[in-house]
């Protein structure tokens, strides 16, 4: 099989694939880091690849696990957080509203990394991407009602947070 079968086969789910993985590192560069190794990974058993029914399933499981590990390296390499590494900055903002939505940013953010790692994941395959529960249910390796168990604590966990915010 040449590179060019092999590339046709992923290219379908390079953003998703690249939007979770951002998700999960928080940053750009390390997410190129695990799609670049995504696709090593592809290529190194392409011959299993071809026979997997759902490829994009397998890529986003196998993105999953190598962002974690990203996540896990830079953790002992360092004690910085991942909200550390995300920033968003709006050029029509006057500077008093794009401190207040910075604040709100990280107050979110911040609320998000304290989830749990199986939540965290579940919410972001299902409220960002899309995914049906079986879908990440496959993905995950968790069984669907654990998805769904997973998916509303996360959601709980989060308003009653966010309505504990005072403005």
């Amino acid at each position: 099989m040449q590179i060019k079968e092999v590339m046709d086969l992923v290219l379908p789910y390079k953003d998703k694939l690249f939007r979770f993985a951002k998700s999960m590192v928080g940053n750009s560069f390390d997410a190129e880091d695990v799609i670049q190794e995504v696709l090593v990974r592809v290529w190194k058993k392409k011959d299993q690849f071809v026979e997997i029914d759902n490829k994009e399933a397998w890529c986003m499981t196998v993105t999953r696990n190598l962002s974690i590990d990203k996540i896990r390296s830079r953790k002992s390499k360092s004690t910085s957080n991942i909200e550390d590494f995300y920033h968003i900055t709006d050029n029509n903002a006057s500077p008093a509203v794009a401190l207040e939505q910075k604040d709100a940013l990280s107050n979110v953010m911040a609320m998000l990394n304290e989830l749990p790692e199986n939540q965290r994941s579940v919410m972001h395959l299902r409220d960002v991407e899309g995914y049906t529960y079986k879908e990440i249910s496959d993905m995950t390796g968790l069984s669907v009602d654990q998805v769904k168990v997973n998916l509303h604590r996360a959601r709980k966990t989060l308003r009653s947070r966010l309505t504990k915010i005072e403005y």
